[in-house]
């Protein structure tokens, strides 16, 4: 059974590009969402197994949303296009799985962080 991801991001493009790259490497993206309201709303109703959040939300913090979100059956993982050094140790006290830069994203990457085959 492929991986359901969640897509949290709040550029219609970047969700846009995300969601074939990560579909073509056999996730399946199960919905998207552009604010924090609508990703806790959004893991409520999809129970997605990981959720990818961006790390900046139009003025509202990832680090933020994901602290509403993570859960014991969903991780979550932070992306962003700023480099990891600069958020490292709020990466570290987040209760994400950990960072993925945007230019890094990929289905296997996502595994790889998780610890996962599938």
């Amino acid at each position: 059974m492929s991986m359901r991801c969640l897509l949290v991001d709040d550029s219609a493009r970047f969700l846009e590009a995300a969601r074939a790259l990560l579909e073509r490497g056999g996730m399946q993206v199960v919905g998207v969402a552009s604010t924090g309201a609508e990703a806790v709303s959004r893991v409520h109703d999809l129970v997605p197994d990981v959720v990818l959040v961006d790390l900046d939300l139009d003025g509202e913090n990832g680090f933020d949303v994901a602290l509403r979100i993570a859960g014991d059956t969903t991780a979550v993982i932070l992306i962003s296009t700023h480099a990891l050094e600069d958020f490292q140790e709020l990466v570290a006290a987040s209760p994400a799985r950990g960072f993925l830069h945007k230019s890094a994203l990929s289905a296997g990457a996502i595994r790889e962080l998780l610890g996962r085959e599938d």
